[in-house]
This record gives C-alpha cells, structure tokens and sequence, in this order.
C-alpha cells in the first residue's frame, strides 16, 4: 500500500486524510490506488456536498464525505485512535459544524468569521456602530448548510455546551462542558476544560482541544468512546 502525501488545503495536513486513502483505505471501496481514482475522477464523491476529483483532496475534522451511488455518508470524528470516518444519515449530511477560529471587521462595519476549515462566513450589521449582530466569539462553532453554506445555528462555548475533544490524550472523549478553568499568564486556547461524559466520567483538555457539537445535547451522532 503506498501512502499518499494530501494536497495542500483548509486542514493541517497532519490533521487531515487524502480523498484517495478515504476511499481505498478507510472505506475499503476500492482495493488499488488506480481503482480509487477512477472512482474519484469520475464524479462519485462529494465533500461538503461538492464533487471532488482530486484524489490528493485534504479531508479533516468535521467534513461530510458522500458517496451517492451508495446513498451513504460519514462525518470526520475524532477518536482515541486518530480521525475516524462516522456513518452518518441523509439529514446529517446537509450540514456541518464550524469552529470560529479568527474574526474580523471589513468594509462596511460587517464581520467576518474565519472557520476552522478555510471557509468565510460573513455576518452582516445594520448599524456598523452598535453592531447588535455580533453575538459570536472565537472558538464558538456554526451549522451551516451544505453545500449552500447557510447559517443555521450558532453554539456558544460555555458551561453546559456539549463538546467532543479534538487532540491530546483524551481525544474523542465527549461530553457537557462542566467547568473552565481561566489560567493565569496563558492564553485563552490554553485555558483548562473538563468534560463530563454520559457515563458519568470527568476528562480534562484545554480550549484549543474542545470542539462544541451543540448546546445541552449533541447536534450530530457521535461514535461510542471505546
């Protein structure tokens, strides 16, 4: 089997999966890389709702992989052991999850929001001055739709949010947000969390780590934590 390197894209590329070994190696559609890109160059996958013919296409953390012919989809998790492929239902896969990663102010006093995958939504306000509209922070997450982009929910990053950790030692731990600790001298993104899991459990990570999937339950289906 050889490895190959993703094309360059919205995801780091250590945290992200060519579109060919999703097929060929995660997904087990095709046995030969050959026999991987003849199913990608022909149209038969879609991210985020778009077809996708680059068999080195980054696929990361969140993204909703298609395959029509098969009327089956999968969302980008994070689990104990690495970025997991999670089947997903037909309503699951016209939406996505977004991270905030970084807000601005351009032209015209409207804002833009920065997401975690390279994308750009941009929020418009009536009055540049008293600009009621911005109720997003950094590190709050967005549904949106796909692939049209729309805005259909905004998830605060707060106590009581329920929130699935993205890297360290507990990666895919999810669960309520039960406390965040603010610590002194560091950054926000390294301030402490801890979540509490169904089962009654208590993780630790840090904000840079904690992706919020919804308010007091989860807006998408979650694999079992192993």
């Amino acid at each position: 089997t050889w490895t190959v390197r993703p094309a360059p894209g919205p995801h780091p590329i250590e945290r992200c999966i060519p579109l060919l070994m999703v097929i060929r190696d995660v997904l087990g559609l095709a046995k030969t890389a050959r026999e991987a890109r003849v199913i990608i160059k022909r149209g038969y996958v879609k991210v985020d709702g778009v077809v996708r013919k680059e068999p080195k296409f980054p696929v990361g953390l969140m993204d909703v992989v298609t395959i029509e012919k098969l009327n089956q989809s999968f969302r980008v998790l994070p689990t104990p052991k690495g970025l997991r492929l999670h089947p997903i239902n037909g309503d699951e896969a016209g939406f996505k999850i977004c991270r905030i990663e970084d807000k601005t102010t351009v032209r015209g006093g409207h804002i833009q929001l920065n997401l975690h995958d390279g994308r750009n939504v941009l929020v418009r306000v009536a009055d540049p001055t008293s600009p009621v509209e911005d109720v997003y922070r950094t590190l709050d997450t967005l549904k949106i739709g796909l692939p049209g982009q729309e805005l259909l929910d905004h998830f605060r990053l707060e106590e009581g949010a329920y929130a699935i950790i993205t890297g360290g030692k507990n990666m895919g731990v999810h669960g309520r947000i039960i406390g965040i600790r603010e610590m002194k001298g560091l950054k926000r993104r390294r301030f402490e969390v801890e979540i509490e899991t169904r089962e009654g459990e208590h993780a630790r990570s840090i904000l840079e780590y904690v992706f919020v999937v919804g308010r007091e339950e989860p807006a998408i289906s979650l694999p079992e934590v192993e």
